[in-house]
């Protein structure tokens, strides 16, 4: 696929019902990458519900403390109580997980490759999101991502029903990452659509191995191990990326649309996550807890 400069390709600039214009990324690509979107999804304007989402910022704080209840609730229920059996259940959500991260992936990282093919790196850290990637087919799926951050929580149903060791990495990773990507989304972080990529793609790959595992028919090769990998790998980039995100925004000469905040809990979250996945490494894969790797315990 060729990748054509904006200034090539004319008419492919549009306004929402918000009134901000916006490039409409498979315009530029009608001929190829852009058949492959519907018509819902061409046409799709977040508008209403972002305005709902930043009028109403107490809703994933209420999610999050309804999830702690849960947690709670059910690991007190369960303690005398023998395991539900809900493996079958348990494999098409990872399932489903997995094919909807895929899906998002094949949708917003084009874009990505788009942006950083046409404008700088400081203007894809600085610029409003709402004009390059926030309406259209990849703001119904950088929307949908942020969404799935609520029935994520869901994946904890399971380690309870199943009685499976609920470690401290799983529900605080769950809590924390809707709570950034809610504040994120409404405070409009331009350079959020690389947090969305990353984990769409790990996501994807991970889910799907939680689906073999679920199904007993995981490879000998596909090693729990390579998950790990990755999801420190996406820790790396989240804290290069928001340490880029301080550095480079006093240096661009127009408005920079980076919110202080924003950043400031960026770095608390990633750094943390680093930390605690490196950790959860070296526990797990090191010659000392070679034998505990070998249990397939989820992770995330």
């Amino acid at each position: 696929m060729t990748w054509y400069p904006v200034d090539e390709a004319k008419g492919c600039v549009f306004t929402n019902a918000a009134g901000f214009t916006f490039e409409s990324f498979p315009c530029f690509y009608k001929d190829s990458l852009g058949l492959t979107y519907t018509s819902s999804e061409l046409n799709y304007d977040p508008v209403l519900l972002r305005d709902w989402m930043v009028a109403h910022p107490m809703v994933p704080i209420i999610a999050v403390v309804l999830y702690g209840v849960f947690i709670t609730a059910g690991r007190s229920y369960f303690k005398n109580r023998p395991a539900w059996d809900w493996r079958t259940s348990m494999a098409m959500w990872n399932l489903g997980l997995s094919v909807f991260s895929a899906v998002g992936f094949c949708r917003v990282f084009p874009q990505l490759v788009h942006n950083f093919y046409n404008y700088s790196v400081i203007e894809n850290f600085c610029f409003d999101p709402e004009s390059f990637y926030g309406s259209g087919a990849t703001g119904l799926w950088v929307q949908l991502f942020v969404l799935s951050k609520f029935p994520e929580l869901f994946d904890t149903f399971f380690i309870v029903i199943h009685k499976k060791p609920l470690i401290f990495l799983h529900w605080y990773h769950h809590i924390s990452v809707l709570l950034y990507c809610w504040h994120a989304y409404v405070s409009k972080n331009p350079i959020g659509i690389v947090f969305v990529v990353m984990n769409y793609g790990v996501h994807a790959i991970m889910y799907f191995y939680y689906f073999l595992m679920a199904v007993k028919c995981k490879p000998k090769w596909f090693n729990s191990m390579y998950i790990t990998v990755s999801q420190i790998s996406q820790m790396i980039v989240g804290v290069t990326v928001t340490v880029l995100n301080v550095v480079l925004p006093p240096l661009y000469e127009k408005e920079c649309h980076v919110k202080k905040e924003n950043n400031v809990a960026a770095m608390i979250m990633y750094g943390s996550y680093l930390m605690l996945f490196l950790e959860f490494f070296f526990k797990r894969y090191t010659v000392k807890g070679s034998t505990t790797s070998k249990k397939g315990k989820k992770q995330e």
